[in-house]
């Protein structure tokens, strides 16, 4: 199966233009199976439609993008997000009581929001790493794959969409089936995943020396 694993829907993330029937409908549209959606700071959506829910052929799974002193956080499986900030190693405390899962999201991002070296300090609290974000610089997704190789921490693909056009740019490859948010956190824990690029209209594995020089390329070109 291949999920977009984080993007985000304008009820509940006020910086995303996108809504949640168009994110379902780029989604089959583009050929994934599934999408997270991983709102900030919360997970209201999940109070409408549940942990996860098949829509329109497509699986949606409810987690959020936490922001911690340290950086921002994907976390899957926890009904009740904190209210107030904490360090990373707090909420990802929260996590594991919860037998969820933690993906730290776009760890080299130049806002302040990643990780980065942070992740060095958590790394065994954290199921993956988001090394390949479709709203982050290519050079920056480097860091995170080379940092991630390094630990030896499993990397995933998500496009981080506020607009459809960047829906499913990037995806996670699961190899396995694939039916609800249980089912979604065995598998990022069996680690039996591996990052997607979409081009020409399939997703494929990525080549991390010609897609990341043909995506610098394209993102060089888009400043000119």
């Amino acid at each position: 199966m291949i999920i977009d694993t984080h993007l985000h829907e304008s009820k509940y993330s006020f910086d995303s233009h996108l809504t949640f029937k168009e994110a379902i409908e780029t989604a089959k549209f583009v050929g994934l199976d599934g999408i997270c959606v991983t709102n900030h700071d919360n997970n209201y959506l999940r109070k409408e439609i549940g942990n996860s829910a098949k829509i329109n052929d497509i699986l949606v799974i409810v987690g959020a993008e936490i922001l911690t002193f340290e950086g921002d956080i994907l976390v899957f499986g926890v009904d009740n997000v904190p209210e107030n900030m904490l360090h990373a190693n707090e909420l990802l405390e929260i996590v594991e009581k919860n037998n969820g899962v933690a993906i730290s999201a776009h760890p080299f991002r130049n806002n302040n929001r990643g990780l980065g070296e942070h992740i060095r300090k958590v790394s065994n609290a954290l199921s993956g790493v988001e090394a390949f974000n479709g709203s982050t610089f290519p050079y920056h997704n480097l860091y995170a794959y080379a940092l991630a190789t390094e630990l030896n921490i499993p990397c995933l693909g998500a496009s981080d969409a506020h607009v459809s056009q960047n829906v499913g740019k990037y995806a996670t490859y699961f190899d396995s089936t694939i039916r609800d948010e249980e089912d979604f956190i065995e598998a990022v824990k069996s680690k039996n995943f591996c990052p997607v690029i979409r081009k020409n209209g399939y997703f494929e594995k990525i080549d991390i020396y010609t897609d990341l020089e043909n995506t610098s390329l394209k993102y060089s070109l888009s400043q000119r």
